[in-house]
């Protein structure tokens, strides 16, 4: 099986965008109650201007309510043409709508079908540093054996009881350590090809997104070949189906930025993918959540898409699904622990005919999925 990492391009600014307005916008008779709570103001983006405070009014809302309060699916980042002759109000004359980039294709067929296993931490319980939850998912390796075996941080969890008070025995680093070779030595009967995503919450590894790869010289040489560890987020190419790859709760983080409850769309996770996918990044959020701490400089050069990934996996807080969006399938496999109880690990199933052909070898119709719970 032939695994390859895609590096992603700076994101270019939108055409036509003029780069003197660039900042935060209010929306004028959309700071309403919404389920008891005043829905927050919306943010302009494709570039950041940190050296401007102000705040600009929209101007000519027939022209804005429809579009981007019930078209663009309730989710405030918008793309806008228009004058601003006093530098405190913007007459909207154009609304850019986001078009996803397009998908990967290959030259090659895929030999054979790919069984694919997708997890993601905490792998102990809340109350305990005992890694029986990520044992019993390495039982499932050696039974199943698939060809790869993709899993999210935290391995070490920073929000676990015992690390929040200081409580572990060991310290964090080497507590860590076991955990990845657990997991090395886990896999290695199976064959399979292992890929470590890391995670925010990861205790012993910069928190700051987009985050670099683990550091682990301490690596066996035979598992050198099979096992690969990629930042966070990420796309990966299997045999020519793309992946993209994170572990940040973006549909925790995106869907409390949404400013009106009612939409052509009813799918709350499928509103919030499909921005996701139409503004061609991993994270097309600013400001980002207290808590989560962003390196501008580089969140352009490494969470922008390269193309449109085929499976996109998104682990979340939130209830675990598969969806179809756009043409990509989407899924959250859950948690593998969920408090001192098990969660859910997902398990995929690639097959592609042919080489790629967008027409006629959609992802989407030769992907067979499943979320199982631990």
């Amino acid at each position: 099986m032939e695994l390859s990492a895609l590096r992603c391009p700076r994101a270019a600014p939108a055409a036509g965008f003029p780069r003197n307005f660039q900042n935060r916008v209010k929306f004028p008779g959309c700071e309403r109650q919404i389920g008891g709570k005043e829905a927050k103001r919306s943010r302009i983006s494709p570039e950041l201007n940190l050296n401007s405070q102000n705040q600009v009014e929209i101007q000519n809302l027939d022209v804005l309510k429809p579009k981007v309060l019930k078209k663009e699916q309730n989710f405030p980042v918008v793309a806008l043409e228009g004058t601003n002759p006093t530098g405190r109000r913007m007459v909207v004359t154009k609304i850019y709508e986001g078009v996803p980039l397009p998908f990967h294709t290959p030259t090659e067929p895929m030999p054979e079908a790919r069984r694919v296993l997708v997890a993601c931490g905490p792998f102990t319980p809340s109350d305990g540093a005992a890694f029986e939850p990520l044992r019993d998912l390495l039982g499932v390796v050696s039974r199943e054996r698939p060809d790869l075996c993709i899993l999210f941080g935290p391995f070490l969890d920073a929000k676990h009881e015992q690390v929040e008070s200081c409580q572990l025995l060991s310290p964090f680093s080497d507590v860590f350590r076991l955990c990845l070779r657990t997991i090395i030595e886990g896999t290695r009967s199976s064959g399979c090809q292992l890929v470590l995503v890391p995670s925010l919450r990861d205790v012993s590894h910069l928190p700051v997104y987009p985050q670099p790869p683990f550091a682990f010289p301490e690596l066996p040489k035979e598992d050198r070949a099979r096992v690969l560890l990629l930042p966070e987020p990420c796309t990966l190419d299997v045999d020519g189906v793309v992946f993209g790859l994170s572990s940040t709760d973006l549909l925790l983080h995106l869907g409390a930025e949404e400013i009106c409850s009612s939409s052509g769309l009813s799918d709350r996770f499928s509103r919030i993918l499909r921005h996701v996918l139409t503004q061609r990044s991993f994270y097309p959020l600013y400001p980002p959540p207290e808590g989560l701490p962003l390196h501008l400089e580089a969140l352009g050069a490494f969470a922008a898409l390269p193309v449109t990934p085929d499976v996109l996996v998104t682990p979340s807080e939130l209830r675990f699904f598969i969806k179809d969006v756009l043409g990509c399938v989407c899924i959250n496999p859950g948690r593998l622990t969920k408090g001192q109880a098990g969660g859910t690990y997902g398990r995929l199933l690639l097959r592609r005919d042919g080489h790629g052909d967008r027409t006629t070898d959609r992802t989407t119709d030769r992907t067979t999925d499943r979320v199982v719970r631990i």
